[in-house]
């Protein structure tokens, strides 16, 4: 184990690698919350703050929905987001930073929060801008969305910094409790609103939002967002994938959609049913272009090799030969590219 994270270990007196585990779980954790256990950790979370427990907890089956409900709450009182969230958070932090120092709390974040914060963070990013752009639909509206959304405890995506912090302990164990078995939720004076969990999560290998025959994030009362690799995209839009043509391919408008398609449909796929001709040919293989309205061409070289099969490999736009595309993709030039002919 390295020194840094076993002094962080120390200081902070609890596992490192057993709480981002604990907090990867929670933060991709799907299916239906815990409610008395949530309900549990609010009320804790509201005593841990020095604040009276709130006289009603309001339950919503998505972010979005929960927007809707905060905007109608009547005799809430204000919101108390300051108290319970804000200030035990840096409270922590300071606590933390001052056993640690600089370098040890940084090698401290680097081995827990960090380790979970982008995923986690573009996660977020995306409910709250599909939230946006369900609930509003002029610009007052839309300034009022984004008001309620930052009174917003993020519960189980809050998991990046909890994962950095005891929160087996005051002053964070209600808001920890609460993060384990719910989503997102609103604290007011009187009142709370707290989200159901999604129903549904989708990733890629490199954790972007991804799915493509469906809902890339789901929630029970029918909010939901997709995506293809990380990308926006309209549910209709998915739907159409399945029927792909290189016609259709050619006339999307959009640019980021049309590479959808085509990462969809493949892009050798499509060079061979476009009629792509080739421009070059030399002993590493086969180059291929095709020109695409109002975006780069698709440039691709069929490697030469032992397979009955040829492998496609996708090159600049720059690329002139089949070699320079090859060696392009080992790092190299073409003229210090010297392929072994595999027998």
């Amino acid at each position: 184990m390295a020194a840094a994270e076993r002094d962080a270990r120390q200081a902070g007196d609890f596992a490192v690698p057993a709480a981002v585990a604990r907090w990867r779980e929670a933060a991709a954790a799907v299916g239906p919350a815990d409610r008395k256990a949530a309900e549990e950790g609010i009320r804790l979370a509201y005593r841990r703050a020095g604040l009276a427990e709130p006289e009603r907890i309001v339950w919503a089956g998505s972010p979005c929905e929960a927007v809707t409900v905060v905007r109608g709450l009547r005799e809430a009182g204000r919101s108390v987001r300051e108290e319970i969230r804000t200030r035990p958070w840096a409270a922590e932090r300071a606590r933390l930073q001052a056993d640690l120092g600089p370098v040890g709390w940084s090698a401290h974040w680097a081995a827990t929060g960090a380790r979970l914060w982008e995923t986690t963070r573009a996660l977020a990013d995306r409910i709250r801008t599909g939230v946006v752009e369900e609930s509003a639909g002029e610009a007052r509206a839309e300034a009022g969305v984004r008001l309620v959304l930052l009174d917003a405890v993020l519960g189980q995506h809050d998991a990046p910094w909890l994962a950095a912090f005891d929160t087996e302990r005051a002053p964070l164990d209600g808001l920890a409790r609460v993060a384990e078995n719910a989503g997102w939720w609103w604290p007011y004076e009187r009142a709370a609103v707290v989200c159901e969990r999604p129903t549904e999560l989708h990733r890629d290998e490199a954790g972007r939002l991804d799915r493509g025959d469906g809902p890339a994030v789901a929630f029970p009362d029918g909010f939901a967002l997709h995506a293809w690799r990380g990308m926006p995209v309209p549910a209709e839009f998915l739907a159409e994938l399945g029927s792909l043509t290189p016609e259709r391919i050619r006339q999307e408008e959009n640019a980021e959609l049309r590479r959808v398609m085509l990462e969809y449909y493949g892009y050798d796929r499509y060079l061979t049913e476009s009629g792509a001709v080739p421009v070059h040919r030399d002993e590493t293989g086969v180059l291929w272009r095709i020109e695409l309205v109002g975006d780069e061409p698709v440039v691709m070289v069929e490697v030469v090799n032992s397979t009955p099969e040829p492998d496609w490999l996708r090159v600049p736009p720059r690329t002139r030969t089949a070699k320079e595309g090859v060696a392009w993709t080992f790092g190299l030039r073409p003229e210090v590219y010297e392929p072994v002919r595999e027998t």
